[in-house]
């Protein structure tokens, strides 16, 4: 029994060490959506707070979920550093801008997670994947949905309020 317990993980080194780098990235995430949050609370809006909240929230549940996942198959998870998250943005329209980018970033990371393992034949992470692959549809679309928002209404006059009351509305269906 102990040999095979020095055996210890099924896991690829290259694998879990890409995969420790994508919970860095969700950990970053997290942390920008909060700061994004704060930032929104302190211009009153207030729908915007809570929307980058509950992104926070979701980045930081999508870390774990990585996190855990490396632990499980016998790697070893890394909690990550985070520097460099800033505190103030240009503009409200700024802040989904840098949101929508940065979702698109993380689909392409998890594009080339998925590519490493089809190449290296781990296909039970390449499984594991298909989740956040498609959890990046759902980020992607609605980041592009609160940008329409900026083109239909505008931020002029009573506009930043107005798209801040619509973000609630806001919502993706896969059907």
């Amino acid at each position: 029994m102990k040999d095979l317990l020095k055996l210890k993980t099924s896991l690829l080194e290259e694998i879990e060490n890409i995969l420790n780098a994508q919970v860095k990235i969700e950990a970053h995430a997290s942390a920008l959506y909060l700061a994004m949050s704060s930032w929104c609370d302190d211009q009153g809006l207030d729908n915007a707070s809570n929307f980058f909240a509950k992104q926070a929230d979701e980045e930081r549940e999508h870390m774990l979920k990585l996190f855990n996942y490396i632990n499980d198959r016998g790697g070893r998870a890394v909690s990550p550093e985070i520097t460099n998250i800033p505190v103030d943005f240009e503009s409200f329209r700024g802040v989904f801008e840098q949101t929508l980018e940065q979702e698109m970033f993380v689909t392409e990371q998890f594009n080339n997670i998925a590519d490493k393992c089809m190449k290296l034949k781990d296909y039970v992470t390449f499984n594991f994947l298909q989740w956040f692959l498609a959890e990046q549809v759902e980020e992607e679309y609605v980041a592009r949905r609160i940008l329409e928002l900026f083109d239909v209404i505008g931020e002029e006059g009573t506009g930043r309020w107005e798209i801040d009351k619509h973000l609630v509305k806001v919502a993706y269906s896969a059907e």
